[in-house]
Order: C-alpha cells, then sequence, then structure tokens
C-alpha cells in the first residue's frame, strides 16, 4: 500500500485524501442515523401538532 502512496503527486495525494475522509464522513453518518432508526420508537416521534406546541413552550 506504501508503494502506491509514493507513487502519487502531493497534489493528488492531497486530494485523495480529502475524498477518503469525506466518505469516511459520510459512513460515520449512516452508521449514525442508522443506529438512530433501530433504536427510535414510534412514540418518540412528534407530529407536526405536538412539535408546535412545544416550541410554544421555550
Amino acid at each position: 500500500m506504501h508503494h502506491l502512496i509514493e507513487q502519487i503527486s502531493d497534489d493528488n495525494l492531497n486530494a485523495v485524501w480529502e475524498l477518503v475522509y469525506a466518505l469516511h464522513a459520510d459512513c460515520y453518518m449512516l452508521k449514525a442515523i442508522e443506529e438512530g432508526k433501530r433504536s427510535q420508537q414510534p412514540w418518540d416521534v412528534l407530529n407536526r401538532d405536538e412539535a408546535l406546541k412545544e416550541l410554544m413552550f421555550l
């Protein structure tokens, strides 16, 4: 792997790093969203009217 990295120019290496980091962040967020969906219960969600009523109390 390090042989491939050594062959990449610094500019291209920087571009590849930005892409890899963005993919890592996307995967991290998708994993967190999926975990949230698994742990969410039907009573955890407010409908529009309930949400507006709660916002008025803030």
